[in-house]
């Protein structure tokens, strides 16, 4: 299940380091209520791929900026 409202994750200044887009989705995700469920299906979404499909998921479930 996709979240109605998208939080914004700002993607500018990882410089390419899928971890620190990891931690920060976490953040994000965390400060806009989601639950635990809800994040493990994002983060074992985000981890199922290369870092193209990392880049994807966060726009499915992020308002990326």
């Amino acid at each position: 299940m996709e979240p109605v409202t998208k939080p914004v994750l700002e993607l500018t200044g990882h410089d390419g380091n899928a971890f620190a887009i990891l931690g920060s989705a976490m953040r994000v995700a965390g400060k806009a209520g989601w639950t635990k469920e809800e994040v493990d299906k994002f983060m074992n979404e985000a981890k199922s791929g290369d870092y193209d499909h990392l880049l994807q998921t966060c726009m499915k479930y992020f308002e990326v900026e």
